[in-house]
């Protein structure tokens, strides 16, 4: 029996365009106003986390200034590392705030939540953003505050999401048996991992996105039936 699903964002919950047509052009247009916070301690200390994977990878000793130009960079090319995630979070805060823009949430997700959690069940996001700009989304969603239905919100700090380390450690968080806990995505990998350790999954298959032959799968969350898992 499900006890619990677990989430990813972009494709699942919400559409890909949100993420690559609004949420990405605005980091990389804001970015530079990292420099106006680059005595921040809280900025500066990721900035050298940059620094650090820069010289690791490239063998190149970069300023903090240096290290603002590469996040511009791992933008355009969609790094999924954890300085760049965390650095987009606090920049989208800004968005949210002013009201520049909503997080984008398909329809049929919140009257679900809504459903699921009415039936006990607990939920929670594994998203490569960071658990930050997760809040974010959720909060300033285009339906309202949905947080109150989150109970976690998992990022790469625990580890890849295609690494079938980082679902055994969900489990282990959240201390629910492997195969009482649903993971949804649209990624075919990720499932791959969730379902290696134990996990129950589904694909959702979002406009644009490719069914995989090896997973279940449904088009919106009004076609999960939890009974039949």
């Amino acid at each position: 029996m499900i006890r619990c699903l677990i989430f990813d964002i972009e494709g699942t919950t919400t559409s890909v365009n949100f993420v690559f047509e609004v949420l990405f052009p605005y980091f990389r247009q804001n970015v530079q106003k990292l420099r106006d916070r680059i005595n921040d301690p809280a900025i500066t200390s990721i900035l050298s986390q940059v620094q650090t994977m820069v010289q690791e990878e490239d063998g190149l000793e970069i300023d903090l200034l240096g290290a603002i130009e590469r996040l511009h960079q791992w933008s355009v090319e969609d790094r999924k590392v954890a300085p760049l995630k965390t650095l987009q979070g606090l920049l989208w805060e800004e968005g949210y705030r002013t009201g520049a823009f909503r997080g984008h949430i398909y329809e049929d997700v919140p009257r679900n939540l809504n459903q699921w959690q009415q039936l006990g069940l607990t939920m929670g996001i594994y998203s490569s953003g960071s658990a930050y700009a997760q809040k974010l989304l959720f909060s300033h969603s285009e339906f309202g505050d949905l947080t109150p239905y989150f109970d976690w919100y998992f990022d790469l700090t625990l580890g890849q999401k295609r690494a079938s380390t980082s679902y055994e450690a969900i489990a282990q968080t959240i201390n629910i048996d492997p195969s009482a806990i649903l993971f949804l995505s649209d990624v075919p990998e990720e499932l791959n991992a969730a379902q290696t350790v134990g996990f129950k999954v589904l694909q959702l298959v979002r406009p644009g996105t490719t069914p995989s032959d090896r997973h279940p799968k449904v088009n919106n969350f009004d076609q999960i039936e939890l009974n039949a898992l």
